[in-house]
């Protein structure tokens, strides 16, 4: 007999993998990829965020002295009980003043017309105390009997007092010096000879010449 050949149908497979299948493990994979990222920028923008609140210098007394120098404002260069003795003999040259305050504030050298750069302060031909406008670290002291011995104060907020025609200096490069510490006492010098004994008051902010009496009511 002639082996019958029985036709089996093809095994198939029982188990197909479904459609979406690989989808799901991608999109799966990149949530949490996603979730990783967004935990790590958390994790550094709180700990930045801490950092800029506190910075531990390990001085407590230096950290409460720069905060509130940021807060000062400007006082005058000499002891206020002196405010109704000290006066403006020549002032700061101002284009937009008026006339005379434009002439007083010309400075005259070797027949040559020269603008002030700051305010010229005198106490009836007298020396007086001079004193720090604000909080600050001394940066420079310079000896010149021409034009006076002067102190330079750089102050956090960004500005620089200038205190020229000074003598008796108490302050050296490099000091800390506190709102109202003397530093010097008004003198005279050979460039401005008719000022007599006084104090050339200066003040810089962010290293530009401006009006002193713009922040002080002289």
């Amino acid at each position: 007999m002639r082996e019958e050949q029985t036709n089996k149908p093809s095994q198939k497979n029982t188990n197909p993998k479904k459609p979406w299948f690989w989808p799901l493990i991608y999109t799966g994979f990149s949530v949490a990829f996603v979730g990783m990222i967004w935990g790590y920028n958390v994790y550094v923008t709180s700990d930045t965020a801490e950092e800029s609140k506190w910075t531990d210098t390990g001085d407590p007394e230096k950290v409460v002295i720069e905060t509130n120098a940021k807060a000062e404002s400007m006082k005058y260069p000499f002891k206020e009980t002196l405010l109704e003795s000290v006066e403006i003999v020549q002032h700061y040259y101002d284009m937009e003043a008026d006339e005379t305050t434009r002439e007083n504030s010309l400075l005259v050298f070797n027949q040559t017309f020269v603008t002030n750069t700051g305010v010229t302060l005198s106490m009836n031909g007298e020396p007086f105390e001079i004193v720090a406008a604000m909080s600050g670290k001394v940066e420079e002291v310079n000896l010149d009997p021409f034009e006076g011995d002067e102190i330079i104060i750089s102050h956090s907020n960004g500005m620089q007092t200038t205190y020229r025609s000074v003598s008796g200096i108490l302050v050296k490069v490099g000091d800390e010096v506190e709102q109202g510490q003397a530093l010097a006492t008004a003198a005279e010098n050979e460039w401005n000879p008719t000022a007599g004994i006084h104090l050339q008051f200066e003040v810089y902010e962010d290293g530009v010449l401006i009006n002193p009496e713009s922040l002080l009511a002289f």
